[in-house]
């Protein structure tokens, strides 16, 4: 019984993948052209959902852009130049991985930068406030001589 749930629970989990959000009237009859279309699909960045490529989401947009990129593909456009006309219309956003320029260093600089301030602040406090131990009290210290005195009898 427990082993059926299992099989259950772990088929249930497979069928809720990423959907392809491609639809078959989208695709090319050329393999090799489909194939380029699902690469840039997946390195553009879908606008209304904005965490999900153009390759995965549902959205109209998404949809738009799959069949601009497919068309521009069968026009005989390279894949650089089919990113260069997305890219000068919809800007740097709309690449998944936007390029490393002037305008892009705080997102791509900027955790790492944050994460080395933040670690260089927590070393020079441990440095500059460093833990030293706290005397005992007349009180503690006679307890504790009395309580080592009867431990080594």
């Amino acid at each position: 019984m427990i082993r059926h749930l299992l099989l259950g629970l772990l088929l249930a989990l497979a069928l809720t993948g990423p959907a392809w959000a491609v639809n078959p009237d989208e695709r090319l009859a050329d393999p090799v052209l489909e194939a380029r279309a699902r690469a840039l699909g997946k390195s553009l960045r879908c606008l209304v959902c904005q965490n999900q490529s153009i390759d995965d989401s549902n959205a109209d947009l998404a949809h738009d852009l799959r069949v601009l990129v497919r068309a521009q593909l069968t026009a005989g456009d390279s894949d650089a130049q089919v990113l260069a006309y997305l890219q000068a219309r919809y800007g740097d956003y709309v690449l998944l991985k936007p390029p490393v320029d002037p305008a892009t260093w705080a997102l791509w600089f900027g955790p790492p930068a944050v994460l080395l301030i933040g670690g260089g602040v927590l070393v020079a406090r441990r440095r500059d406030h460093p833990a030293a131990p706290i005397p005992l009290s007349a009180e503690e210290r006679a307890r504790l001589d009395l309580l080592m005195t009867d431990a080594d009898e």
